[in-house]
């Protein structure tokens, strides 16, 4: 395993490797739903890269930034225990030199959710995102669904800008009681982290109404809303059934929906999501 800190140095051993590349961004503070990504890398290519970069352009004034966990020793010792080949590891200058001033900005599918809610953050997820792709120039590069609108911003970039890497999605990895792994799940203290379960029973219970038949978007918000506002530490940003390419909100659900939630749990803000009638 080459660890790598500079644009220079990741572009030359990029250049010496022969064979198709996978290629995962992640923020650090590893967690398995990141190692099964590096695996999967692993498995569909002959090499497989890795970075850990906390981006602060993606991160809002009041967003935490400079409280997101660290523990780079960790991580590189779980990603050299997966086999990964490549572990990008540059500092903020080194990403954003004094007088960066480009952005990539994707319209339309950064409008809402987590869009309208977190004001900028888009732009700073597909700036880097491309500013990676262009450093290390994957062949394949692998994203997780739980956070399905950046994967969507993502998937959306790589298209209408013609960049030369697959873009392959993952399912949601999840703890035994169904909440999905997160960094900012340490955030949580124990009486936090059982009240965070509400996202999935809320999930879970839209899933089971679909099931049976309903069809009225409006219900299963209401539903899920109903459910997770039982839950005295939980407050909703919002709760969605949308279309799953435009991410419009269905009234009636034709065709596969995402529905997705953000809900704070004390100070932590959690996401997640499934598909329904995929």
């Amino acid at each position: 395993m080459k660890v790598i800190e500079t644009v220079a140095e990741m572009k030359q051993a990029r250049k010496k490797l022969r064979g198709t590349l996978g290629f995962v961004p992640t923020m650090g503070y590893l967690h398995e739903g990141h190692l099964t990504l590096v695996q999967q890398a692993l498995a569909e290519n002959k090499f497989a890269a890795a970075s850990i970069f906390v981006n602060p352009t993606q991160f809002g004034p009041k967003e935490d930034f400079k409280k997101y966990p660290r523990d780079p020793e960790r991580d590189l010792a779980m990603l050299k225990g997966v086999g990964t080949h490549l572990i990008f590891m540059p500092t903020v200058e080194e990403m954003y030199p004094e007088g960066s001033n480009s952005w990539v900005d994707v319209a339309s599918v950064t409008e809402r959710l987590e869009g309208a809610h977190r004001p900028g953050h888009f732009r700073g997820v597909a700036t880097v995102v491309a500013k990676l792709f262009n450093i290390v120039e994957p062949t394949r590069s692998y994203f997780g669904q739980k956070d399905a609108q950046q994967l969507l911003v993502i998937k959306k970039m790589v298209a209408d800008l013609n960049m030369n890497t697959e873009v392959v999605a993952a399912a949601t990895v999840r703890e035994p009681d169904g909440l999905a792994m997160s960094s900012r799940n340490t955030y949580l203290n124990a009486k936090e982290r059982q009240a965070a379960i509400v996202l999935w029973r809320a999930l879970s219970l839209s899933r089971e109404m679909y099931l049976k038949g309903e069809r009225n978007a409006d219900k299963l918000r209401q539903a899920m809303t109903r459910l997770i506002s039982q839950e005295p530490l939980a407050a909703i940003d919002y709760v969605s059934v949308a279309n799953t390419e435009t991410l419009q909100e269905f009234s009636q659900i034709e065709g596969p929906a995402l529905v997705s939630m953000a809900v704070r749990i004390g100070n932590t803000r959690l996401i997640d999501n499934i598909i329904l009638g995929s």
